[in-house]
């Protein structure tokens, strides 16, 4: 009995013993929660102190402090440069003597990497002026673009040994002052005439990518209309303008080289104007065809003629292409007289009656509608005509 009591005390002892450490446990703990809580108040505090004192002094700052304050905090980063052009539409030009100028081989491969449909800003009509020399009409072509700008580029190819920057060459100033491309010799009749064209498609392709419409003129070419007129009509255009036709006899079909065959046959071989206008989508594959190109350059000497043969035959042989062209020029031209080259006109044929014949002297489709506004430029005009070309301009051509 005695020995129950004391083990009974013992584990009552123990007991209390194990309820202080318990308590004292538990009051540890408080302890530790309770120094957590304040220490994360106390940073709280601070932050909200110091962002409070920083609202202070940035926002109700007055005019004093705000001079001062500004005159030590660092000016905002600029923003980026603009990414750099892409190094395929850096055009070398005539004028650019520290560029090496590209191989006509490397410029038409690039040209043949030009997106077809893409468009930047407003489209511009591209107006390629494939000249021997000087540009005589230069003043008439000023009053012509006089205006607006942004909505045309300019192009030139001329002989290389041509001085440009002479007055009287028409290139010194206005829109034609540096829109000389590299330009290699052309001689009347052969290939290099077509070589020279496309120098001039490529460089307009690879230039800008706002140029959508290509048009190929002369040095004795005028416009019939003035611009807003002619860029309407380029631009809302659905087809392009290369002039493609069979024609039997010595100066169609006689012109054929059986070398041609057997991949364009006398019955595919066409004839046309060489002055033509095309959209971006089919300048880019004008550029783009090798085979042919290659197949004329090496058959077509001599009497081939190829400017007025090339385009023709191409489109023709083009199933898109000829879907989509209209067998026309939009460039007139006189061959009723018969003869290696066309009429040419001298001052005493200037009129106003001369002038509105042109512009109005047939009927033709456009956009499969009926119209009398056939041809935008007429050829062959000698320098002489310039003076009167100038008057009868307001009135006529109303520019």
């Amino acid at each position: 009995m005695l020995k129950d009591r004391q083990c009974y005390g013992f584990l009552a002892l123990t007991m209390k013993i194990l309820n202080a450490h318990l308590n004292l446990i538990k009051l540890f703990s408080y302890f530790l929660i309770a120094l957590g809580c304040s220490l994360a108040f106390g940073i709280t505090l601070s932050f909200y102190s110091e962002s409070f004192s920083s609202l202070n002094h940035t926002h109700f700052q007055t005019p004093q402090n705000l001079s001062t304050t500004s005159a030590t905090v660092s000016p905002p980063s600029p923003p980026p440069p603009p990414p750099p052009i892409p190094e395929v539409l850096r055009l070398p030009t005539s004028s650019n003597n520290d560029v090496e100028v590209m191989s006509d081989e490397e410029l038409m491969w690039r040209a043949s990497m030009t997106p077809m449909n893409t468009q930047v800003g407003v489209p511009k009509v591209a107006f390629l002026f494939l000249v021997k020399g000087s540009i005589p009409f230069a003043p008439l072509w000023e009053k012509f673009f006089k205006g607006h700008q942004g909505f045309y580029s300019v192009y030139v190819h001329s002989d290389p040994s041509f001085n440009s920057s002479s007055s009287l060459s028409g290139m010194d100033d206005g829109v034609f002052r540096g829109r000389r491309i590299p330009s290699q010799e052309v001689e009347w009749g052969k290939f290099s005439m077509v070589e020279a064209e496309l120098r001039l498609l490529a460089n307009a392709l690879l230039d800008d990518p706002s140029n959508q419409r290509f048009v190929l003129l002369s040095e004795s070419c005028i416009p019939l209309f003035n611009f807003t007129t002619i860029y309407s009509y380029l631009i809302n255009a659905t087809q392009t303008y290369i002039e493609s036709y069979d024609l039997v006899g010595p100066t169609g079909r006689g012109r054929y080289k059986s070398q041609l065959g057997p991949t364009v046959t006398v019955r595919q071989w066409r004839k046309g104007s060489q002055w033509f206008e095309l959209d971006r989508d089919m300048a880019v594959q004008v550029i783009s065809d090798q085979g042919y190109f290659l197949l004329f350059k090496r058959a077509c000497k001599s009497s081939c003629y190829a400017d007025e043969h090339y385009l023709p035959t191409w489109v023709n042989m083009n199933k898109l292409g000829a879907r989509k062209n209209s067998n026309r020029s939009l460039t007139w031209v006189d061959w009723s007289k018969g003869g290696w080259h066309p009429a040419r006109y001298r001052r005493t044929h200037i009129t106003i009656e001369f002038l509105e014949r042109l512009r109005g002297k047939e009927t033709c489709e456009y956009n499969g509608k009926v119209t009398n506004i056939c041809y935008l430029f007429a050829r062959k005009f000698l320098p002489d005509t310039l003076y009167r070309l100038m008057i009868y301009a307001p009135r006529v051509m109303h520019f």
